[in-house]
């Protein structure tokens, strides 16, 4: 397995961490590159481009091309992309083609294209090379089997900003991008290859504001992506990072805000390589980082802590949440599948992070021109212990640091160790440090530290994930009426409760006030026994408000359940049928006559309920 470094004072490193195959480049290296599958590798010295063999260091083809500033692989390697700044010369004042394209391993030129801005240079392509698209003032221009002569189809839209072809073959599919302008809101479209055109072509639509540019993030089964739309100034003052809203669309037209229950910036947002879950971090520091699944649910919460990136490993087993830039460098390494933290390593001044292809290795970097000083790299197992490190000499730099690539399924996922491998360099596990107590202090019993951001300990969002068994969607449902039923028996009896007391103090002598009185002498209170379907009969209290007129029940009032706060309404007089009962039950009422007060079955007469009843035991 190879791991190429770019350098400053060696301008063209190669290194091989087995078998040392490849040989060094004296001359200054501009870029380079490897194919999808890792069997082709690719570099400019300033004087040419050359492309090789990985395994043999054979070389497939060399192109007259110094000032290459930018290479790419197709996915299968069929076609190298090289792109040169764009410029003009008095011999030249259109410019000269400055993206080429060329056959593998022929070295064939396929076609030459002006590609003036540096954003969405190279083509994107279907995993199969039988779709390949290009945007083109404000279109997109579909390309097949490599046929660069020939525009097969175009997806025409105002203003077309960016877009992300789905990984994987056919039928492909397209995220686009269009800004919003003149008070419209912004939105992202998906299309399904060839369907582009008609009102009903578009599989998903999301509009919002507050978006000056986008980043679509699919997932590797292509059926969602993930939106992060983004400002550059937040126009509250709260960031100085602008404002960010995270986005989801699947392929079934779903589409939903990523609710993130913390304020901030989103700093990462990574896809499992599983498809079925992604992780976010994000929120004011110390940030957040939540695991959500395909109905943006929350899944797992890991907590609070200095970190602002997320790397799942290519087996999605593994992820590890790092703070790298401007924070210390920590990383946490994460059993996804237990949610156990496996390691807690430390890579100070660290730039750079990538998994290696079998998903036990990782390289930190320290690179130019983030960093010009400390420059090298480590290269660590997800355990926490450093297996090798490399430092530039005085006076250079280090530009880049990549890993071959290799064919998907070439590395199984492997068991999880917890237990650090042994090495001479150690490891660096961060040691559990105190805050710093003057001698004088030393001896007296440590204080509770008061902490400037509280942190918050990782939770497991699942239902059940406690200990509780997870209810069925019927018991659910069952339970959320029990409860609110309970509820509404609580606050109707307080409400009766209210009555009585305010009865013993009248009774008692105790001037009332006027709403007071009201609010007593216009409520009598009646039972009722309602006889279910099934046979069985519960004890119903009617609470009946008299009229302002002073007409008895018979004139019409409201009805309030004993076990409900819901205003429900008599229908006129109490001879009147009952029109209307959303109960599955057969009424058993008193005669609504004041001083009643004994039960006498009359069915079908006097009560029109609008609500159903609720029933107390």
């Amino acid at each position: 397995m190879l791991l190429t470094l770019l350098t400053a004072a060696n301008p063209c490193v190669f290194v091989c961490l087995f078998v040392c195959l490849f040989p060094r480049d004296p001359r200054v290296c501009r870029c380079f590159t490897f194919s999808r599958d890792g069997t082709l590798f690719s570099w400019c010295n300033g004087q040419s481009v050359t492309v090789v063999k990985s395994s043999d260091s054979s070389i497939v083809a060399t192109f007259d091309l110094p000032k290459t500033a930018l290479l790419e692989f197709s996915p299968l390697g069929g076609v190298l992309v090289t792109w040169q700044p764009y410029t003009k010369s008095p011999d030249s004042p259109q410019g000269d083609a400055n993206l080429q394209l060329f056959e593998l391993p022929s070295g064939r030129l396929i076609k030459a294209l002006y590609q003036k801005k540096v954003d969405l240079w190279c083509p994107s392509w279907s995993d199969d090379e039988k779709i390949a698209v290009r945007s083109v003032n404000n279109e997109l221009h579909f390309y097949e089997n490599n046929d660069f002569n020939t525009i097969a189809n175009k997806l025409h839209m105002q203003k077309v900003s960016d877009f992300a072809l789905s990984p994987g073959g056919q039928p492909s599919k397209v995220a686009v991008y269009v800004p919003g302008s003149k008070g419209a809101p912004s939105f992202v479209r998906l299309y399904q290859y060839p369907v582009l055109g008609g009102p009903t072509a578009a599989l998903a639509n999301k509009s919002f504001f507050k978006a000056d540019k986008v980043t679509m993030q699919w997932n590797k089964k292509a059926s969602a992506v993930l939106v992060t739309a983004s400002t550059e100034v937040d126009k509250t003052g709260a960031s100085y990072y602008g404002e960010q809203t995270l986005h989801y669309l699947a392929v079934n037209g779903e589409t939903a805000l990523v609710q993130l229950p913390k304020n901030g910036p989103i700093y990462d947002v990574a896809w499992s390589p599983t498809s079925s879950e992604f992780c976010v971090v994000y929120g004011f520091m110390p940030a957040k980082a939540t695991i959500f699944n395909l109905k943006c649910d929350p899944v797992f919460d890991f907590g609070t802590g200095p970190r602002n990136a997320a790397y799942y490993s290519p087996q999605g087993h593994i992820l590890v949440l790092a703070g790298f830039g401007n924070l210390r460098g920590q990383m946490e390494v994460w059993d996804v599948k237990k949610y156990k933290q496996v390691s807690k390593p430390q890579a100070p001044d660290a730039t750079h992070f990538s998994w290696c292809p079998d998903g036990e290795h990782v390289v930190t970097a320290t690179c130019s021109p983030r960093l010009r000083v400390s420059n090298g790299f480590k290269i660590w197992h997800y355990t926490g212990s450093v297996l090798h490190k490399w430092e530039v000499a005085a006076g250079s730099e280090l530009w880049e640091v990549c890993w071959q690539n290799f064919a998907d399924g070439s590395f199984p996922e492997r068991p999880i160790r917890y237990q650090a491998t042994p090495t001479e360099l150690g490891t660096t596990q961060a040691a559990p440090t105190q805050a710093y107590r003057p001698p004088a202090l030393r001896h007296l019993p440590a204080a509770a530290s008061s902490k400037l951001h509280e942190e918050e300990p990782p939770q497991n969002m699942r239902p059940g994930a406690s200990g509780e068994k997870a209810l069925s969607k019927t018991a659910l449902k069952n339970q959320r009426k029990r409860e609110a039923k309970k509820a509404a028996k609580q606050a109707g009896g307080a409400k009766l409760k209210a009555i009585e007391e305010l009865k013993e103090q009248q009774a008692s002598g105790k001037v009332l006030q006027k709403n007071q009185v009201t609010f007593v002498q216009f409520h009598i209170s009646l039972p009722v026994y309602v006889e279910t379907t099934k046979g069985s009969k519960c004890l119903f209290v009617l609470m009946f408000v008299v009229s302002s007129a002073g007409e008895g029940p018979e004139g019409g009032a409201a009805a309030e359940g004993a076990g409900g706060a819901a205003d429900w309404t008599l229908g006129g007089h109490a001879s009147n049928p009952i029109s209307h009962c959303t109960s599955s039950c057969r009424l058993s009422l008193f005669e609504l006559e004041t001083g009643l007060d004994s039960p006498v079955g009359l069915e079908g007469r006097g009560l029109k309920l609008d609500m159903p009843p609720a029933l107390v035991p």
